[in-house]
């Protein structure tokens, strides 16, 4: 096939330092290979040639590429080392390691290994779990790792009580690490950099294996990625980076975007090629990508075009979050009904993991066959079938399944010995686990057949047991009388469910997140409640749990795996959709706090950056869409079981040029229904 004029160029530039900015839907993965293969027909060796990237899906294509085109190629009598940045990093460590004092074949540390040494370096310098988790820990670490911070110069880097605690740990971590002769993941790449840092012939060794270096998403690397790559490139200055700063969106895990901005500065004399001929979406999407995308004021300029005409994106505008969900759909089933579009060319694309739950209801209502990617599907969440266990033992404590699920959920006491006995006398007096709950009955199981007579006796009175049968039994009173959403926000309150969620998340976004999913079973019971009412019905809980059942196999969430040849909606995030495309994209939740994510609303006082990340994250989803892209946002949105008002985006305003305050979206929204979900 042949090159366009950018193209061709990228290819045909083979030596000294160049930059490809390559624009969404531009054909990078093909100038990449096509240019790969000219240096070979140039003489160059395939064996001095290094080709970076990222994950082991694009290191692979890249290699089946490269293998197809030097098919043609008589002088290909090696092969290119196409890798990715962590797989380059042992090679390069099990040649070299041994100077920093490890043992050749030293051990990679997975995450049990890991918070495992965290906990004893933890215990070493006395400090309690309440203070600095062991998970805690490890996500600081990780944290100054991904920007090359070393535990010798992580004074640099305190800004906290818990960054204090976590600086005296690191050293002690690290040191605990080398003396089993083990490194962790974000090692790799921070002991390699070390590694060039203090010995230098090293580095001249490593860099003199090759004559050119290309690397891919190069506005993803992090620090040390970025000090690595340019330690192997600057003896030979044939350096080829790829990417697009424009697409840049994981700074969270350490990526600088600044790397690729800077490109020029690092190599006076580089070549930039633009790529902005895009092969994947029509003209009407391309506009309003590049409509929105020029608001970031740190960019390469570059402007996408594209040869497809077709219809203009639509705007969704719903009184709420369960009316966008239902028209999203609505919309979704006329279109397959129609045989416009097959389910696995439509994409539902969302910016937080608790969005899904409203859109997965609707599909499975609609009978539409879907795939969650990118996460776990809103029922399979751990938070949400433990609380949704929790009531369905309100309902019918004699449910064993739900009662063993969360009897010590949080831990209160019952340990495993005594539900593995309560569970085998149930299992031999043929009754459930629930009737040996009293007080009476709970103590003579225990004591009954248990060598240790002491823990009997530690046991048969436990309060735990008594409290948490005196707890279930004054819900059922509460919630069977009277099923609403403040006696289910109190049920929530009195099991402390919150603590269950502290235990196990470290982070406090991944903790926010988890106890949203909590919010979200409030905002569910919200919708039946106010359905019930609508048809003159009294809310039930045991009705409620019903309709929250799962349905079959063909409507729960998967793996990205699976999707390969399913024909199914996709839902997924933004972050997860990155690189793929989709005949017609739903971009959902396009309101202030959810895109942009409050998060970065909040932080953009300080740093504006952190909008800037979220603009480019719209900007992906946008340019996923190859045909048709509809865009939706709610003007009220359920919160812990209340319907608040929310703010449309600012990159609506910013798309559009529409400069009307808020109200002039409500107007809208309160039109006839006909006119209101579809303004173009």
């Amino acid at each position: 096939m042949s090159l366009n004029v950018a193209q061709r160029t990228a290819v045909e530039t083979l030596k000294g330092p160049l930059l490809v900015l390559a624009g969404a839907g531009t054909g990078k993965t093909r100038v990449v290979t096509y240019r790969i293969a000219n240096l070979i027909r140039h003489g160059i060796q395939p064996s001095r040639i290094l080709a970076v990237t990222f994950t082991n899906k694009a290191a692979k294509e890249m290699q089946q590429r490269i293998g197809a085109l030097l098919k043609q190629t008589a002088a290909a009598k090696s092969k290119p080392e196409v890798s990715t940045f962590h797989s380059l990093c042992v090679r390069i460590l099990r040649r070299h390691i041994t100077k920093l004092g490890y043992p050749q074949k030293f051990a990679i540390y997975d995450r049990g290994d890991q918070e495992s040494v965290a906990r004893q370096v933890l215990k070493e310098i006395k400090v309690q779990d309440a203070a600095l988790k062991p998970a805690e820990l490890l996500a600081k670490i990780s944290t100054w790792k991904s920007a090359g911070i070393t535990a010798d110069n992580i004074h640099q880097s305190i800004w906290s009580a818990k960054d204090h605690l976590a600086s005296l740990a690191y050293g002690r971590y690290q040191n605990a690490l080398k003396t089993v002769g083990a490194v962790d993941f974000d090692d790799l790449l921070l002991v390699t950099e070390e590694l060039f840092g203090k010995f230098p012939d090293v580095l001249k060794s490593e860099s003199a294996r090759f004559d050119h270096l290309l690397v891919d998403e190069y506005q993803d690397t992090n620090m040390s990625q970025y000090r690595i790559v340019k330690g192997l490139a600057l003896p030979h200055r044939n350096i080829c980076v790829v990417g697009d700063d424009d697409q840049a969106i994981y700074a969270w895990r350490g990526a600088d975007v600044k790397h690729i901005l800077s490109f020029q500065k690092d190599w006076t004399d580089a070549k930039i090629v633009r790529l902005e001929e895009n092969y994947r979406s029509t003209q009407p999407i391309i506009h309003w990508a590049n409509t929105l995308i020029a608001f970031n004021k740190q960019r390469h300029g570059k402007k996408l075009v594209s040869p497809n005409d077709g219809d203009r994106p639509v705007i969704l505008q719903c009184k709420d979050g369960e009316t966008e969900a239902r028209t999203v759909v609505a919309r979704i089933k006329e279109r397959i009904e129609k045989a416009t579009v097959q389910p696995r060319d439509i994409a539902v694309l969302f910016r937080t993991n608790d969005q899904p739950r409203v859109f997965e209801m609707e599909l499975r209502n609609a009978k539409i066959p879907y795939i969650l990617i990118g996460g776990q599907s809103f029922f399979d969440r751990k938070e949400v079938r433990d609380v949704l266990a929790y009531l369905k033992v309100v309902n019918r404590p004699q449910d064993d399944i739900s009662l063993l699920r969360v009897i010590n959920t949080p831990p209160r006491g019952i340990g495993q010995t005594a539900v593995q006995r309560l569970t085998e006398v149930s299992v031999t007096e043929k009754k459930p686990i629930w009737e040996n709950l009293k007080p009476k009955e709970y103590a003579a199981a225990l004591h009954d057949t248990s060598d240790d007579s002491s823990f009997a006796l530690q046991t048969s009175l436990s309060p735990s047991v008594v409290s948490f049968r005196q707890l279930i039994e004054e819900q059922q009173r509460i919630l069977q009388r009277d099923f609403s959403v403040e006696n289910l926000k109190n049920f929530i309150a009195e099991i402390q469910y919150e603590k269950e969620i502290n235990r196990h998340y470290a982070e406090e976004s991944e903790r926010s997140e988890r106890w949203n999913s909590v919010g979200e079973v409030l905002n569910a019971a919200a919708e039946y409640i106010k359905e019930s009412q609508e048809k003159s019905r009294k809310a039930a809980l045991w009705e409620f749990l019903d309709n929250t059942s799962l349905a079959g196999p063909d409507f729960t969430s998967g793996k990205p795996e699976t999707a390969k040849g399913a024909n199914a909606v996709t839902l997924m995030t933004l972050h997860a959709a990155k690189g793929l495309e989709f005949s017609e994209v739903y971009m959902v939740g396009l309101e202030e706090g959810i895109l942009p994510h409050h998060r970065s609303v909040k932080a953009s006082e300080e740093d504006e950056s952190a909008v800037d990340e979220e603009r480019r994250l719209c900007y992906v989803g946008i340019t996923r869409a190859k045909r048709l892209l509809t865009v939706s946002l709610a003007l009220n949105r359920l919160k812990w079981g209340k319907m608040r008002p929310t703010v449309p985006s600012r990159f609506l305003y910013e798309i559009t040029g529409q400069t009307a305050s808020p109200n002039y979206w409500r107007a809208i929204a309160g039109e006839p229904p006909q006119k209101n979900n579809a303004v173009r």
